[in-house]
């Protein structure tokens, strides 16, 4: 599964996988609006698999939730810490399980674990669509349909901690900084976090997927205000109380990249010809995404507001992201009370 991922990570992941044993569970009634549970099973012990139909998002979609010891049992009214973790631009929330084995981590026993999926490339955002509106709206669905569900009907609490890989990357940070208050901390591994930068890149990605460029936020010249209010490095002062971690490579063969790792498959567009990469970068993705957090520590830094970095060499693939996310739990825990 890994293998597969990575073969196409550096654009969304996209990949099919196949679930596991199931147990059926009936549905809460009376969720709140814009959102219904149509239906539950349980993956093993812990994992639970929520299937919803989204107002939001205009059909159907799943939220994975790796519940907490004792969650079964649990009290009416009681409540857990909850780690939001938020999938690339793949948007499949089974990646966390199948790549990353977050189910086998130990310290995982005592937070509810949140994993929701998105529509491929969603870029945790609502569309513009051409000044329309209408689906996908991805923040919506999370944060005003997801959410209150989770927090009415499956015991998550108001102490939140969010982190993502890529695209994930992407919606920890704009989520919080759009939204202050929401979350405790942060961490972005691999994160579009100043899509600004390089919108050519997200014009390159949606391009290559037969996507409309501009449906996204618009022209980043004639929109650049939807840009700005989307891009978390023009709302530093609004992660002001947040711990953020930011991690990214340089696109350069690392320690994890096998003998004879190839070099990402050719996007056009993706990168700048008057701007062009060192020889030796085999993942223009990372390069550009290891730019972009740097630029936002630095923006993060200048405003007074205290971030963690860990700038490597390696390129955009899961290997990476695991090691990342081992390494930030802990903080993220901290924050939470854990």
């Amino acid at each position: 599964m890994r293998v597969l991922r990575k073969a196409v990570a550096w654009v969304v992941g996209l990949l099919l996988v196949v679930p596991g044993t199931t147990a059926a569970a009936a549905p809460p009634h009376g969720t709140p609006a814009g959102i219904e549970v149509t239906g539950e099973r349980w993956i093993g012990d812990r994992l639970l698999e929520l299937t919803v139909r989204s107002e939001a998002l205009g059909g159907p979609a799943t939220v994975r939730l790796l519940t907490p010891d004792g969650w079964e049992d649990r009290a009416p009214g009681e409540r857990w810490p909850v780690l939001y973790l938020l999938a690339g631009g793949h948007g499949d929330p089974e990646a966390w399980t199948e790549d990353y084995a977050v189910d086998r981590l130990p310290h995982l026993r005592d937070v509810l674990v949140v994993m929701p999926s998105m529509p491929l490339f969603g870029f945790y955002s609502d569309w513009w669509n051409h000044g329309d509106g209408g689906a996908p709206r991805v923040e919506t669905f999370h944060l005003g349909e997801v959410r209150p569900m989770l927090e009415r009907f499956y015991g998550a609490g108001n102490r939140r901690a969010a982190a993502g890989e890529s695209q994930g990357g992407f919606g920890a940070l704009a989520y919080a900084a759009r939204h202050p208050g929401l979350f405790r901390a942060v961490a972005g591994f691999s994160g579009y976090v100043h899509p600004l930068q390089h919108p050519r890149a997200v014009r390159a990605g949606l391009d290559y997927l037969g996507m409309d460029p501009l449906a996204l936020w618009g022209d980043p010249v004639a929109q650049r205000r939807i840009w700005q209010a989307h891009d978390p490095y023009y709302r530093p002062d609004r992660l002001r109380g947040v711990a953020v971690h930011l991690a990214g490579g340089d696109g350069r063969a690392g320690a994890l990249d096998p003998p004879g790792t190839e070099p990402d498959p050719h996007v056009p567009g993706l990168e700048d010809p008057e701007n062009p990469l060192p020889k030796d970068v085999l993942s223009p993705t990372e390069a550009i995404m290891g730019a972009e957090n740097r630029a936002m520590a630095a923006r993060l830094r200048a405003h007074g507001v205290p971030v963690t970095t860990h700038f490597y060499r390696g390129t955009h693939s899961p290997p990476y992201w695991e090691r990342e996310l081992r390494s930030a739990l802990p903080a993220l825990l901290r924050n939470l009370g854990r």
